[in-house]
């Protein structure tokens, strides 16, 4: 009977210790903005904000999973080489095409609003980029990839309702279709983009 109950309250601490190392989507969302705001807002070149923006991307995006997911069905034809050549090349092609778009502001302020629990693995968190003389106000919903609570990741942006990882996918199967579905072709442009 002692032994039973020992079992129970150490499963029970077990519970508690493990859920206060899981980070809230939510809060994760407001975190990783707020740290692109102060970047933003720092008296930097566009070259500094942009290697501390990139910073943050690996820290916080799944960009390996974002890169399979726009390859759709052609990853079921590539080779390991070729599947670690593609992830090489699309982490660099991603982390400049985010930094680049994202230093262009000057401070964004986002607000969380709520979340969706889809499943275990999926969050949306929703938000909002407050307006400006500049522009107007714009819904950001952020997809949260939670099988990990103590390490959830960046899966896409859906911005007033276009999802940023769909459309780089029909954009990559364009290229492919183009190309007649010559992987090559996606790394050459690639290689350009990040060259550039």
């Amino acid at each position: 009977m002692k032994y039973n109950k020992f079992v129970f309250i150490l499963l029970i601490y077990l519970s508690i210790f493990m859920n206060a190392y899981s980070i809230e989507p939510e809060i994760f969302v407001q975190s990783t903005v707020n740290r692109a705001s102060k970047v933003l807002s720092q008296d930097l070149t566009k070259e500094k904000k942009i290697e501390k923006l990139k910073i943050i991307a690996e820290e916080t995006v799944d960009i390996r999973g974002i890169g399979f997911y726009t390859l759709g069905g052609a990853r079921k034809n590539l080779n390991d080489v070729d599947k670690k050549k593609y992830a090489k090349l699309f982490k660099k092609y991603f982390l400049k095409s985010f930094s680049s778009r994202l230093a262009e502001y000057t401070n964004p302020e986002i607000d969380v609003q709520n979340k969706k629990i889809l499943n275990e693995n999926y969050t949306i968190v929703n938000s909002v980029l407050k307006e400006t003389n500049e522009r107007p106000e714009i819904k950001i919903d952020w997809r949260i990839y939670t099988k990990n609570p103590k390490n959830p990741l960046i899966r896409d942006l859906i911005i007033e309702g276009l999802s940023l990882a769909r459309t780089q996918k029909e954009e990559f199967a364009s290229i492919l279709s183009s190309n007649n579905g010559d992987i090559n072709s996606l790394f050459k442009t690639l290689e350009n983009f990040s060259k550039n």
